[in-house]
C-alpha cells in the first residue's frame, strides 16, 4: 500500500486512528493528518516557525505528537485530540531525529554537535549526552535504559549503529568498516524503529533499504528491498498494533535535492 505522492516527507507516525506526515520544504510548516483505515486526507495541521522540518513522533500516554525544525532549533507539542494547542521550548541546538522513551519522555538526536538530549514532555532539560560517534542520526532507548543510535554521513568512513550506556559510549556495533553497499556495509542509516523484542528497522538511506538487526546486533536481513520502495528511504515508523511499517521514501534527482515523497506501508 502507498500514501499518495506530494512534496518530500521529512517524517511519519501514528498514534491511535490517526497517522501524520510531515512535508516540506513548501509544507514544512504543515502537518497532514489521515486516517489509519482508509487512508483518507482528514486535516492539516499548521505550525508556525516549524521551518526546516526535520521528524516527526508520537506519544500514546500523552496523546500528542512532537515534531522539531533544524533551522528553529525548536521542538513542538501538538495535541492530537486538539490541533490548535500547540506549545514548544528551544533545543539550543539543531534538532534532527525524535524519539520517546520508556518513560515518555523525548529524547531529542542534534547530529551536528553529536549530542543527544532528554525533555520533558513540557519541555524541561533532564539531561544531556555526548555521543561518542561521528554525525548520529536517531537515538532510541531500550526497555534495559541503554541506547541505540545509528550514524555516518557523506565523507566519514564509518556508518554504523550502535548499542551504547546511557553516558553514550559504544558498547557493541553492527558494521564496523566503511560505507558501502555490499551485505556487511551500510550507506547513511539515518533512523530506526524497534519492536517489542528489540529487534531494530534501520534506514539505510543511500543503499535504499530497510535493514532488520536482531537485538544482539548480529543478524541481518533485508526487511524492506530497493525494489519495493523505488524511491530513497528517509524516515520510518513502526505501528506494533496493526504490524505495519510506514517508511517515507523521497525522489532524488541528485544529492540533497529530494523532488517528491510518499509513504510505503509494508506489513511486518
Amino acid at each position: 500500500m502507498t500514501l499518495a505522492e506530494g512534496e518530500p516527507i521529512r517524517g511519519v507516525a501514528t498514534l491511535g486512528k490517526h497517522h501524520y506526515v510531515l512535508r516540506g520544504p513548501k509544507s514544512s510548516e504543515q502537518i497532514e493528518v489521515y486516517d489509519i483505515t482508509t487512508f483518507r486526507l482528514l486535516n492539516r495541521v499548521s505550525v508556525p516557525g516549524l521551518g526546516d522540518a526535520s521528524d516527526i513522533v508520537a506519544c500514546k500516554h500523552y496523546c500528542c505528537a512532537y515534531t522539531c525544525g533544524t533551522s528553529s532549533q525548536y521542538v513542538y507539542r501538538m495535541s492530537s485530540i486538539n490541533y490548535n494547542e500547540l506549545t514548544q521550548w528551544s533545543v539550543n541546538d539543531g534538532p534532527t531525529c525524535l524519539s520517546i522513551t520508556i518513560k515518555y519522555s523525548v529524547l531529542v538526536t542534534c547530529r551536528k554537535v553529536r549530542k543527544m538530549k532528554e525533555f520533558t514532555t513540557d519541555g524541561r532539560l533532564l539531561r544531556q549526552v555526548v555521543l561518542c560517534v561521528p554525525s548520529p542520526w536517531h537515538t532510541v532507548q531500550l526497555s534495559g535504559g541503554d541506547l541505540m543510535v545509528c550514524h555516518g554521513h557523506t565523507g566519514e568512513p564509518l556508518h554504523r549503529v550502535c548499542l551504547m550506556n546511557s553516558g553514550g559510549q559504544v558498547i557493541k556495533s553492527f558494521y564496523g568498516g566503511n560505507k558501502g553497499s555490499s551485505s556487511s556495509q551500510m550507506n547513511t542509516p539515518c533512523h530506526m524503529a524497534v519492536d517489542e523484542n528489540e529487534s531494530v528497522f534501520v534506514v539505510d538511506r543511500n543503499n535504499c533499504a530497510v535493514l532488520l538487526l536482531s537485538p544482539a546486533l548480529r543478524d541481518v536481513r533485508k526487511a524492506v528491498s530497493s525494489d519495493k520502495l523505488k524511491w530513497t528511504p528517509y524516515r520510518l515508523c513502526l505501528d506494533a498494533e496493526r504490524r505495519r511499517l510506514y517508511v517515507a521514501v523521497n525522489e532524488r534527482l541528485k544529492v540533497g535535492d529530494f523532488t517528491a515523497g510518499r509513504v510505503i506501508v509494508v506489513n511486518v
